[in-house]
């Protein structure tokens, strides 16, 4: 098995600028990254991951928690997570959490113990209402939901005027009978139920 020094040597550096090219580290240049990495190919080498997130306390893995990957949503914004991330030197570790918070708090956990260099998740509507509590001590973005108080980064759709507008223009196309079908046990169902029902009533129609 192929060692950092024997990639070093193949490529004509130190052991040092091959770990700065692992680490995707920006002040390398091109001629000598694009030889250390043509060495790494050939030579088949694999870094050792857990000994180097060990001695950086941070791993180039980024977490990413959805609650279903076979919601579309979810299967479009973890493709778009996976093509940045590897873009920038990280993979992605990703987990469904099935609006399980037990679940969800076993894989922040997990994430924590991996050394992640961030997380990116949906929270679980039982998480939202107590996020503080999570004291997660890692950089960490959500999407689709967020707490309130904006405590946290978050990436959000809006999804109570993105439902009133759908259904207005419904409406203004000369429609009536209006269905909505919707999951009212998720946050983003309640939002998107309350901006077709406002826009049915601002009408003087009834939902």
């Amino acid at each position: 098995m192929a060692s950092i020094k024997d990639v070093a040597e193949a490529a004509g550096v130190s052991t040092a600028t091959v770990s700065r090219v692992l680490s995707n580290h920006p002040h390398v240049r091109p001629e000598v990254r694009e030889r250390v990495l043509a060495a790494v190919a050939k030579l088949e080498y694999r870094p050792n991951l857990i000994a180097r997130s060990l001695r950086s306390q941070q791993s180039n893995t980024i977490g990413l928690i959805v609650s279903d990957i076979r919601n579309p949503f979810f299967t479009a914004i973890s493709r778009a997570v996976e093509d940045t991330a590897y873009g920038r030197g990280f993979s992605v570790l990703l987990c469904n959490s099935d609006e399980n918070p037990e679940k969800e708090q076993l894989y922040l956990d997990l994430m924590r113990d991996a050394q992640v260099a961030g997380v990116i998740f949906s929270p679980t509507r039982h998480t939202i209402g107590r996020f503080g509590a999570l004291n997660l001590d890692f950089p960490t973005v959500l999407i689709d939901r967020s707490p309130r108080n904006g405590e946290v980064d978050a990436v959000l759709l809006d999804n109570t005027a993105a439902a009133h507008d759908l259904t207005t223009h419904l409406l203004d196309q000369g429609y009536t009978r209006i269905a909505a079908l919707l999951g009212e046990s998720s946050t983003t169902g309640r939002e998107r139920l309350f901006g077709y029902e406002s826009a049915l009533r601002e009408r003087g129609l009834t939902p």
